[in-house]
């Protein structure tokens, strides 16, 4: 077993905390089983996830050096 980190927004998090605290079932094993099923068992989920994850990365982006220079912060 491996410890790993990931950033998540917290309020995703607190609600998938509260549904398996509400569900009595660890939260690192439904982690585990997406992975599972993205690489293994649901091709067809795996081939959606692909498709929405290039839409996202061909989007409008601004390209910013410094966040804090370009926005006064």
């Amino acid at each position: 077993m491996t410890l790993k980190t990931f950033d998540v927004q917290e309020e995703i998090y607190n609600k998938f905390s509260h549904f398996c605290t509400e569900h009595k079932i660890s939260m690192g094993r439904q982690i585990e089983l997406f992975m599972e099923s993205m690489i293994e068992t649901e091709p067809e989920a795996k081939r959606e996830y692909l498709e929405k994850l290039e839409e996202i990365r061909k989007g409008k982006f601004i390209k910013v050096k410094s966040f804090a220079e370009q926005y006064g912060l």
